[in-house]
C-alpha cells in the first residue's frame, strides 16, 4: 500500500478564511464559505401542521424499520448490502417529500467508481449519492451523532475528519486509500464545505491524492436542488448559523422538493491531483465562475502533513 504520510500538502489547497474569524482553534486554511442566512429563498408552496406532522410520522417509521433491518443486512454479501443502502436512501428522501431525478450521463454506466467528489450544498447531499452509488464519504466526525443521518452515515462506513486539524489529513488519506483498494466507493466533498447551491467553491486537490497513488477511477456528481417552479432551491442548504432542525423545519414544510443528482464520465486520476481535481470541477460547475484559489505558496513554505 502506498505511504500516503509522505506526500506534502501544499498551503495553496486550503483557502484561507478572513483574520478576523472568531474561533481561535481554527487554522488560517479552515473551510469556508461566504452564504448564509441571505441565500435561503422562500418556499414556493408549503406544507401545513397537518402534513408536516404527517411527514415526521413517516420519517419516524421509516427509520423504524431500517435500524433493525440495517443491522441484519450487514451480515449479507457486498451486492446486497450496497442495494439495502439505495433502497434505505430512496425510502428516507421520500419520508422527507424530497422526490429524487438521476441524470447519468456516463457511458458506461455499469463499470462503478472509485473516488465518488460531488459539490456540497446539505447533509441530504450523502443520502442523495447513495441513492446511485453507496459510498464511504469524508465528513466532519460530528456528522456520525446525528439522528437518523448519523444513522446512515455509519451504515455507509463515513471516514469523520476534525477540519480543525490539519495534522489528521494524512490519516484521513490512509483510510480512503484502505477504501479504494477494498473496492468501496469513497467519497469526498472536496469544496470542504457546503455552499448554498447558487454557487459553488474551488476543488482543492489534498484528498485526490487516494486516486491518484491507487489509480482509482474518479466520478464527478453534482447534487441539486428544485422545489416547485424553482430550478434552483437553496432551502435544504445546511449554511451560516443554521443547525440541524433549521434546516429539517425548511424541508418538512416545503412541498415539491426533488433532488437532482447528475454523474459524470469516470475520470482517470493520472499523476497530478491538482490537474485531477480541476478536471472535476469543470464537470461538475461546468462553465461558471469560482472563487479563484489561494496563491500558489510552494515556493515559500510547504505546510508538510507527516509531523
Amino acid at each position: 500500500m502506498t505511504d500516503v504520510t509522505h506526500h506534502r500538502i501544499t498551503r495553496d489547497e486550503f483557502t484561507p478564511i478572513e483574520a478576523t474569524d472568531p474561533a481561535p482553534a481554527r487554522h488560517a486554511w479552515f473551510p469556508s464559505s461566504p452564504c448564509g442566512a441571505g441565500c435561503i429563498t422562500a418556499a414556493p408552496t408549503t406544507r401545513g401542521r397537518g402534513a408536516v406532522a404527517l411527514r415526521i410520522a413517516a420519517v419516524a417509521a421509516t427509520v423504524g424499520w431500517l435500524v433493525p433491518v440495517g443491522a441484519m443486512v450487514q451480515l449479507l454479501p457486498r451486492p446486497l448490502r450496497r442495494r439495502f443502502i439505495r433502497v434505505a436512501a430512496h425510502s428516507l428522501l421520500g419520508a422527507l417529500g424530497i422526490g429524487v431525478e438521476i441524470d447519468d450521463r456516463r457511458p458506461f454506466a455499469g463499470r462503478g467508481a472509485g473516488l465518488v467528489v460531488a459539490n456540497h450544498t446539505s447533509f441530504l447531499d450523502i443520502v442523495a449519492i447513495a441513492t446511485v452509488v453507496p459510498a464511504r464519504f469524508v465528513a466532519k466526525s460530528e456528522l456520525q451523532g446525528w439522528p437518523v443521518i448519523g444513522g446512515l452515515a455509519r451504515r455507509l462506513g463515513v471516514i469523520g475528519i476534525h477540519r480543525e486539524s490539519l495534522r489528521q489529513l494524512p490519516t484521513v488519506l490512509e483510510q480512503m486509500v484502505a477504501g479504494l483498494h477494498a473496492d468501496d466507493a469513497v467519497g469526498v466533498f472536496p469544496e470542504g464545505t457546503t455552499w448554498c447551491g447558487r454557487s459553488g467553491g474551488r476543488f482543492r486537490p489534498a484528498l485526490f491524492q487516494s486516486a491518484v497513488d491507487t489509480g482509482a477511477s474518479v466520478l464527478p456528481m453534482h447534487v441539486g436542488f428544485r422545489a416547485g417552479g424553482v430550478d434552483i432551491s437553496t432551502i435544504p442548504a445546511f449554511i451560516g448559523d443554521d443547525d440541524l432542525l433549521d434546516t429539517v423545519r425548511r424541508i418538512l414544510t416545503t412541498r415539491d422538493l426533488t433532488v437532482c443528482v447528475r454523474l459524470h464520465e469516470l475520470q482517470f486520476p493520472g499523476t497530478d491531483r491538482r490537474e485531477l481535481a480541476g478536471r472535476c470541477e469543470r464537470l461538475v460547475f461546468g462553465p461558471v465562475s469560482l472563487p479563484p484559489a489561494a496563491a500558489d505558496l510552494d515556493r515559500v513554505h510547504a505546510l508538510t502533513l507527516a509531523g
